[in-house]
């Protein structure tokens, strides 16, 4: 699902949640699950219905904050990496490095 602008908002079983990410893997559910409980918010997983059991298990993941926007949080630098020293930029939350350097902003 990545980064999106909408602010997505829902239940996972009786609690109102604030959806991070939808149809991810297990992989990417322990990653976001790690950084969002860093940073201090209450994490709640549903795992989505499979058509066949031959399909891999995919889950969804929100927060019980309802202000949480992920895209706002990264881009005003509010959330912190998991050992708590630098800032998530965008590469570092979608996995693509883990580098928190440069912003999301690039300079030549």
């Amino acid at each position: 699902m990545g980064l999106a602008g909408k602010h997505m908002f829902g239940s996972i079983g009786e609690q109102r949640v604030t959806f991070v990410e939808k149809k991810i893997t297990v992989e990417r559910l322990d990653f976001l699950k790690k950084l969002l409980e860093v940073n201090g918010f209450e994490v709640l997983v549903d795992e989505d219905k499979r058509k066949s059991e031959e399909d891999p298990q995919l889950y969804t993941i929100g927060v019980t904050d309802m202000v949480f926007n992920p895209t706002v949080y990264i881009f005003q630098r509010r959330l912190k990496t998991l050992d708590g020293k630098h800032i998530v930029n965008q590469e570092y939350w979608n996995q693509i490095s883990e580098d928190p350097k440069p912003q999301y902003w690039k300079n030549s």
